[in-house]
């Protein structure tokens, strides 16, 4: 099965469609065998819906997502997992342990840019209190939240 995660980073991104990247894991008697980052090709009504459902993703884990979003994806069968937080790969792993369950977040606010993450204390915005750039966790950079090493 595959489970792709909105990220910001390593961090599982706090609005679905205004991630920077979405790590692709592919799973396999609830173990990860391997993972893959995809940029996200934009953010545009209806297409990232169908965009991971092509991938053949059965299962989307994000902090929050507007209700089309989600819509479209329980069309297509996919699972829609939201209200997580902190590592990509760890929300996978817990997902997998069966320890994570979807809270209902739905961004009920469409913002754009940067909007979704200064330092406002909407609680109608993103899935709670923000503080910092973009719309998630603080950037590290490389990968999905595994441990990358470079020679």
């Amino acid at each position: 099965m595959k489970i792709a995660v909105a990220c910001i980073g390593t961090e599982v991104s706090e609005h679905f469609g205004h991630c920077e990247t979405f790590c692709i894991f592919e799973t396999e008697q609830n173990n990860i065998q391997s993972e893959q980052i995809i940029q996200n090709p934009g953010h545009q009504p209806k297409f990232l819906p169908n965009f991971l459902g092509e991938m053949g993703v059965g299962v989307v884990i994000s902090g929050g997502m507007g209700g089309g979003a989600m819509q479209l994806f329980q069309e297509k069968n996919i699972s829609v997992i939201t209200g997580a937080k902190g590592n990509a790969r760890m929300a996978v792993e817990r997902y997998l342990a069966g320890e994570l369950q979807s809270a209902g977040v739905t961004c009920h606010r469409h913002e754009h840019a940067d909007t979704c993450g200064g330092h406002h204390h909407s609680h109608g915005g993103c899935g709670g209190h923000h503080h910092g750039g973009g719309c998630g966790g603080h950037h590290h950079g490389g990968g999905c939240g595994g441990h990358h090493h470079e020679s």
